[in-house]
């Protein structure tokens, strides 16, 4: 599935051999037991990696 934070593209899949998904973007991994859990994940770790480019 692949979603978009803004202008960034989100990669999201299934984990194979695991529970879970994972979300991709821009050298970003987070992992959720849901695909929504997973996104939300990427959203904050963005959101950290912006303030911290600031």
């Amino acid at each position: 599935m692949e979603t978009k934070v803004g202008h960034l593209k989100v990669d999201i899949f299934k984990i194979k051999n695991r529970v879970g998904y994972a979300a991709v973007c821009c050298e970003h991994l987070t992992e959720g037991k849901t695909e929504r859990e997973a996104y939300e994940r990427m959203v904050k770790a963005l959101r950290r990696t912006d303030k911290k480019d600031r």
